[in-house]
This record gives structure tokens, C-alpha cells and sequence, in this order.
């Protein structure tokens, strides 16, 4: 498989200003993998060290300082082989390794020639005071997105077309058509690279299906990890987000937890989900001005998972509804739909999405993304039906703010004066179509 973020390793790789970087992304989502193949393909060789399958491997950095030395122990006890520039060290699963991290500052400061990546699913269990700021890159690692399942599935036509469009005008039925057959099944798959895997090289639904659980397992597994009572109220909040995003409003309820519920008692399992980054937390925007971060409403904010399929297979939602019409993005009350866009709005923009919205009369835009110093609103329809009264009467109320409205439907692509109508096949390129939308209304 083909991960785009590939070319952001080539870069840290080359950069003279290369620290030891380190992979953040949740339990599944190709940490490891993207590693070993970025060694295969750049490196003359890789150096890999599993500190959860190895933990004696921490005792190199217990007192040791030097990071040579830790680095002669280490090829010592594993026998495999390193050398300055032209081996890719790997340190795997260091989130519970205090020592590990706080000696990639020794690497920073005396071994910057050696290369060392480490992947990590959790919170890193070690002091503020301890961590090496200043000392390593940080590198998001996201579920696979539409477009790299499209690669995965070799639809390589597809791809490049979509890298073709350079304005906005309607699509031929020709890539229409099948782009939105593929977008079903991406609903079905996810970005989790294993499921994708399932079907693009096995086309085995029930293999999707296992190794989704698998994955959801493998979380409820990590919450055991902690508190006995932490651990049940991550569990509770994970499995109850496919009824928040069933509601009429989405907004992110305690009560719909547990009856009872108070935010107080769920607040640090709530936190500990973001930061094992499970989740996506979209606070609702008081109104559209800069940063929007400082127009936060902390009381009122929505959840989403970090992949579509993940929240497909946690919905119980079989994979027959792929035949049946638009229901996989309608479902839910189009939450699916919700959750994909929000995916590809994050690996494209800067800032978290917001969203807007007001109780008298009730109108909500799903998101607001800030795009350099604007800030756009996005409606997330889940079929052709594209009336859009909220996103009218946003304009209404921040006429002055309001450069363009965009809107991801099953429409086509198409502008009418203010309103960019994105295919929601086309979420991977709504930077690029915004900014060309932007430049046809100034013709």
C-alpha cells in the first residue's frame, strides 16, 4: 500500500534540521508498517526495537546518558546493525517508556547523525519537566485516507484525475459514477490500512468485518490498562458515540453515557480518548472571528471517531448496505458522512473544525474550518437533497465574514456565486477547490 505521508518522512529524512521524530497516531492506524517501509525504501538498512515486546530493552536507559553507548548496548543485546546516516532506528511502542523518552534528547544534542524514529499509540508517561521539548519532530499519522484506499485498490485513473481538476465545473458521469461506488465501499473499509488491506487484496467482507473488531478489542484491551473505573468510563463513552451522532443535535451529552452521568466523573476519560486520539473533539464556535479558538463555547462540543469504518463496524451497520442506494451515507442521520468529512477536513487544515450553531430559531452549520485568516462554514449533506437554510442564514448573521460557503453533497461539482457544492468524493481536495472557487469569483 501507498501512504502519501511518505513524502513527509523523505523530508525529515533530508532536513539538516532532522531531530529524532516521533509518530502519534492511535493503536491500528500503520505506525509501525509506515516505519519499516519508509527503512525498506530509503535506508540502506532498519534497526527495529519493540519496547513492549523487549522491555528489557529500558534498561540501556536507566543511567546511561550517552547515547552512543545506548546505542552499542542496544546493537549488542539485538544483534542487528546501525550506522550513522544510513540505518533507520526504530523504537516502538515508548508511550510507557519514561527513560526512552527522555533520553532522545541525548540523541538530539550528541547523535544527530544517526536516524531514530519512534511510533507511539499513547500518552507518554513522563514528567512536563522531563519531556526533551525542542528536541524531537512530531509527526501525526492519520487513518488512510479516500484517496489512498483508491491507490490501495489501484484505481490510479481516479486518482489522477482528481489531482486534474483545476477549476470548478461539473464532472463527467464517466468518474462521477464510479467515484461514488468507491466512496461506498471506503464507508464500509474505513482508513484502518488492515481492513483496507481485507479488500483490496482479499475482497473478503467478513475479514473487513474481523479485523475491525479486532481493532475495537484492541482498545477496549488498552482501557483495562488503566483504573478500573477510568477504563469503564472510556469503554462507556466510546461505545456510546453512535447514539450522540444519531440525535437531531449531535452535541456531545454525559447523560447519554450513563443515566446519571456528570461531566465531572467522565471528564478524564473523555481526555484520555482524545489523547489516545479515538476520537475527534469539535467544540461549538460562538461566532466566526479570529483565532476561533478564542471564541470557544467549552460547554458544548461534539465526538466523532477518528475512522468512518471504525464508527460503521462500532454501529453494528452491515456492509450490505453498500448495495443498498445512498444508505451508508444517510444512515445515522448522515453521522457517517459527518465523520468522513470531518477526517479529510483534519489532514488538510491547520486548525481543529469547529462548528455553529444557535437554539432560536434552531439553525446548525456542521463545521467551520480556518483557512490562513478566514474562516469558511461547511454543510454536510448526505445526498442530492442540498437545501441548505442553515448555511443561508449564517450569511445572514456574519454577511461580512462570509467569503464562500461550502457545502458536500452527492451533487456535482459546481459554483453559484457564493455556494461551492463539493462531490463528498472529492473531501481530499477541498483546500485546492476552495482556493480555486476563491480565484473564479474574483474573475
Amino acid at each position: 500500500m501507498e501512504r502519501l505521508v511518505l513524502t513527509k518522512l523523505l523530508e525529515w529524512k533530508n532536513s539538516e534540521y532532522r531531530k529524532p521524530l516521533l509518530l502519534k497516531g492511535a493503536r491500528g492506524v500503520g505506525k509501525t508498517w509506515l516505519l519499516k517501509e519508509f527503512g525498506n525504501r530509503y535506508y540502506q538498512n532498519t534497526a527495529y526495537f519493540n519496547f513492549e515486546d523487549s522491555p528489557e530493552y529500558q534498561q540501556f536507559f536507566e543511567t546511561i546518558k550517552d547515547a552512543h553507548r545506548i546505542l552499542d548496548n542496544l546493537i549488542m543485546a539485538s544483534g542487528q546493525n546501525i550506522e550513522k546516516t544510513h540505518t533507520l532506528i526504530i523504537f516502538d511502542e515508548i508511550h510507557g517508556c519514561p527513560n526512552v523518552i527522555n533520553a532522545l534528547k541525548y540523541f538530539c544534542e550528541n547523535a544527530s547523525d544517526y536516524h531514530l524514529a519512534c511510533a507511539v499509540s499513547q500518552d507518554l508517561k513522563t514528567s512536563p519537566s522531563a519531556f526533551p521539548v525542542g528536541k524531537v519532530d512530531f509527526l501525526q499519522i492519520n487513518p488512510m485516507t479516500f484517496t489512498e484506499f483508491l491507490m490501495a485498490n489501484n484505481d490510479l485513473n481516479l486518482v489522477n484525475f482528481m489531482d486534474s481538476i483545476d477549476e470548478i465545473t461539473p464532472i463527467a458521469d464517466a468518474f462521477f459514477n464510479p467515484l461514488y461506488e468507491k466512496l461506498k465501499m471506503y464507508f464500509v473499509t474505513g482508513g484502518m490500512p488492515k481492513p483496507v488491506l481485507m479488500w483490496t487484496a482479499k475482497r473478503d467482507v467478513a475479514k473487513i468485518q474481523s479485523s475491525q473488531s479486532k481493532i475495537l478489542k484492541a482498545y477496549e484491551a488498552d482501557f483495562k490498562k488503566l483504573k478500573t473505573c477510568l477504563a469503564q468510563k472510556c469503554s462507556l463513552i466510546y461505545k456510546s458515540i453512535p447514539t450522540q451522532l444519531n440525535g437531531n443535535n449531535k452535541k456531545f451529552t454525559f447523560k447519554a453515557v450513563k443515566e446519571g452521568a456528570r461531566k465531572r466523573e467522565y471528564e478524564t476519560a473523555l481526555h484520555y480518548l482524545e489523547n489516545y486520539q479515538l476520537v475527534h473533539k469539535i467544540y461549538r464556535c460562538n461566532k466566526p472571528n479570529l483565532p476561533i479558538a478564542a471564541y470557544d463555547d467549552l460547554s458544548a462540543f461534539k465526538i466523532y471517531l477518528s475512522d468512518v469504518g471504525l464508527l460503521r463496524r462500532l454501529s453494528q451497520l452491515d456492509p450490505s448496505a453498500f448495495i443498498e442506494g445512498n444508505r451508508l451515507f444517510t444512515e445515522f442521520k448522515g453521522a457517517l458522512s459527518e465523520n468522513y468529512i470531518l477526517q479529510a477536513l483534519v489532514n488538510q487544515f491547520e486548525v481543529t473544525p469547529r462548528y455553529w450553531s444557535q437554539n432560536n430559531p434552531p439553525y446548525e452549520v456542521d463545521f467551520l474550518i480556518q483557512r490562513a485568516n478566514d474562516i469558511f462554514p461547511i454543510e454536510v449533506k448526505a445526498d442530492t437533497n442540498t437545501k441548505a437554510t442553515s448555511l443561508k442564514k449564517y450569511k445572514e448573521l456574519f454577511k461580512e465574514q462570509t467569503k464562500l460557503r461550502v457545502r458536500f453533497s452527492l451533487d456535482n461539482l459546481r459554483l453559484d456565486e457564493d455556494m461551492l457544492n463539493i462531490p463528498l468524493f472529492l473531501a481530499d481536495k477541498a483546500d485546492k477547490l476552495i482556493s480555486l472557487a476563491l480565484k473564479q469569483r474574483q474573475l
